[in-house]
């Protein structure tokens, strides 16, 4: 209550020149700490940027903007890609480069879904590092295609219903044409040795192996 006895006014005084309170210590702390975050992610979004599969390396700027960026030989097309120090080929190929016929299965270099050549040679990529592949040719199954015609195995493959559900179909493939690729006239042991390292869990084994057989008398 005021001297002369009037209750005092409950809200707070307009600011004299009719303008707006000045703001509080928090306030001005809170735009700083603002203000600095967007003008630092404005600066790491110009300058930070990922190199696409195909941009080269050794162009002005790139090197310096993208770490671990590896050259690959990926289906007889050079391609650039930014990895992490610990990242598979599986991982590369499917996310990085987009060729999704490498399945991750189970992921531990078990199953065979990830099977791809490198060299000629048919590995697990879940548990290969991509940086161990640089300088070495790499062959998925989407390689095998040549001016817009299947591989024989892959069209044996379809004609022999050596897919049921498809998905370790790809991994199949990749191991048969090492085998074919060894030997042209493999027998049905030989076969069933070749595809021992993928698992099927459909268990369509007997016409996958029929139609690798079947794909040897055509090539």
């Amino acid at each position: 209550m005021s001297s002369d006895g009037t209750e005092a006014d409950s809200e707070p005084p307009a600011p004299e020149d009719g303008g707006f309170d000045s703001p509080s210590r928090r306030e001005v702390i809170k735009g700083a700490i603002g203000g600095t975050l967007i003008a630092a992610n404005a600066y790491l979004f110009q300058n930070i940027g990922e190199a696409s599969a195909d941009t080269d390396p050794e162009a002005p700027g790139v090197r310096e903007r993208v770490s671990n960026q590896l050259k690959l030989d990926v289906n007889g097309r050079t391609r650039f890609v930014s990895v992490e120090d610990q990242e598979r080929l599986a991982e590369t190929l499917r996310y990085k480069l987009g060729l999704t016929g490498t399945k991750f299965g189970c992921d531990r270099a078990m199953c065979g879904a990830c099977t791809v050549q490198v060299d000629g040679e048919p590995i697990y990529s879940c548990s290969y590092f991509t940086r161990d592949a640089v300088g070495q040719e790499i062959t998925t199954v989407e390689g095998l295609e040549e001016n817009g015609e299947l591989h024989p195995l892959q069209e044996s493959f379809i004609e022999n219903l050596g897919g049921q559900c498809a998905y370790c179909t790809p991994g199949m493939i990749m191991s048969g044409k090492s085998l074919l690729e060894e030997n042209s006239d493999p027998s049905r042991e030989e076969v069933k040795e070749a595809l021992s390292g993928n698992l099927c869990r459909c268990g369509n084994y007997e016409r996958e192996i029929e139609s690798v057989l079947s794909a040897a008398e055509n090539l």
